[in-house]
């Protein structure tokens, strides 16, 4: 049975960072990919970022430069770390997997998901 766990989600003021965690049971996150998605009040689910078996990495358009995702094979978790954030940032971020070895375009094609960790962008 696979499970995700997201964490670290907060109060962050704008121009600081986040850094999220999901943590994987059921599976190895360095056998499988991991995407980190994002969902805004009133706006649809979004791609942020995704790494997959091998540790390569796709970024949503413009998000690149703020974005690193890494993984602790120890650990079994997949961070997501989000730098000089704001307002726009604020969301519930989710990890999910698609089952399989390669990133995938959508978040309809991932099949396991966590339960979201709220991140709220303000002064």
């Amino acid at each position: 049975q696979v499970q995700l766990v997201e964490s670290g989600g907060g109060l962050v003021q704008p121009g600081g960072s986040l850094r999220l965690s999901c943590a994987a049971s059921g599976l190895h996150v360095d056998s499988y990919a991991i995407g980190w998605f994002r969902q805004a009040p009133g706006k649809e689910r979004e791609g942020v970022t995704c790494i997959n078996s091998a540790g390569e990495k796709i970024y949503a358009a413009g998000m690149e430069a703020r974005v690193t995702v890494s993984r602790d094979f120890a650990k079994n978790t997949v961070f997501l770390q989000l730098d000089n954030v704001n307002a726009e940032d604020t969301a519930i971020y989710y990890c999910a997997a698609p089952g399989s070895v390669w990133c995938r375009p959508f978040s309809s094609d991932y099949d396991f998901w966590g339960q979201g960790t709220q991140v709220t962008v303000s002064s």
